[in-house]
């Protein structure tokens, strides 16, 4: 049994700020790096190198990673998840720019928000809730059209705000995984382990399949990008949204990471360069009424007693 909760508390609060500020730093980082390191490549590099930062932490806190737990069939599904949502995102990242990227990724959440009530009844989601999520897909789509109006097809920016759609389905789709699955009950670490060492494995092999190109050598900031990638988003963030996901409510969780595109449309703007469009700032506005929406009633319902009562701690 885990210690779960009902709402989030300031731990909860703080580590997941801090994940969204990672995560938004991760999205320039993948794109700087994409300049000497292919997107499949890159993806199978840092899972790899973050499996090994887990292996040596569980070790070194007794938590055993080959126990047979019951979890080996959602694991595997997870990884295969995992894996193919990076794949969507780095390959998008070649066509689109990270502050768009950061935007479409985090459409991630109203893939669980619609999925929760499947897995736990008391997340299904009421009128205002709702709202909430037709105001943040309007300002997506309004995003997601400019795209499409590029003077040059060549651009293929629609093709990368695609792939960034794609990739937040994969992901609610693993959260929603982890939620039904006893991974709910497993070790954050053993969780994690599953989704990098499937990723390493099957976009390592994509990689070579495709033929991408060895790079030739790796100048400091790709490398630094790629250190990033491997330390704080790969290992630290997922090993801490994973924790979080097994101790508080899925559907609280994923709101509030849609805090995530502004420290990514921040980042991409500061460091890259990256305009910031009439477009890209309503979309931002809709994600915010989203969250101001979803988590304020969700907090409203789990702080009553009543409903406390009403329904059993499925979250």
């Amino acid at each position: 049994m885990t210690d779960r909760k009902l709402r989030l508390d300031t731990v909860a609060t703080g580590t997941l700020v801090f994940c969204c500020a990672v995560w938004g730093l991760g999205q320039v980082a993948s794109k700087v790096a994409l300049v000497e390191i292919p997107p499949f490549m890159q993806v199978a590099a840092r899972s790899l190198g973050a499996a090994l930062l887990v292996a040596l932490w569980a070790g070194a806190r007794g938590i055993r990673l080959t126990d047979r737990d019951g979890t080996l069939a959602a694991g595997l599904l997870c990884g295969v998840l995992f894996a193919i949502e990076f794949g969507c995102i780095f390959v998008g990242l070649k066509y689109t720019t990270a502050s768009r990227m950061v935007v479409f990724v985090y459409l991630s959440p109203f893939v669980v928000a619609l999925g929760m009530p499947l897995i736990a009844r008391s997340e299904r989601l009421d009128a205002l809730q709702a709202l909430g999520l037709i105001a943040a897909f309007a300002g997506v789509a309004w995003a997601f059209a400019e795209g499409f109006q590029k003077p040059s097809a060549a651009d293929r920016q629609w093709l990368g705000d695609a792939l960034g759609v794609g990739g937040a389905v994969f992901w609610g789709a693993t959260t929603l995984v982890i939620r039904g699955s006893r991974l709910s009950q497993a070790a954050p670490e053993k969780t994690l382990m599953y989704q990098l060492v499937l990723a390493a494995v099957l976009l390592g092999l994509a990689s070579w399949l495709i033929g991408e190109p060895w790079p030739k050598g790796l100048s400091p900031i790709p490398l630094l990008s790629l250190g990033f990638q491997t330390l704080m988003v790969c290992f630290a963030s997922y090993l801490l949204w994973f924790w979080l996901v097994r101790h508080y409510p899925a559907t609280l969780l994923s709101a509030f990471t849609l805090l995530t595109p502004v420290f990514g449309l921040m980042a991409g703007v500061a460091l890259l360069g990256e305009p910031m469009t009439l477009r890209l700032l309503l979309a931002l506005a809709a994600v915010a009424v989203g969250i101001l929406l979803v988590s304020r009633v969700k907090r409203v319902h789990a702080v009553s007693p009543a409903r406390q009562k009403e329904v059993p701690d499925s979250t």
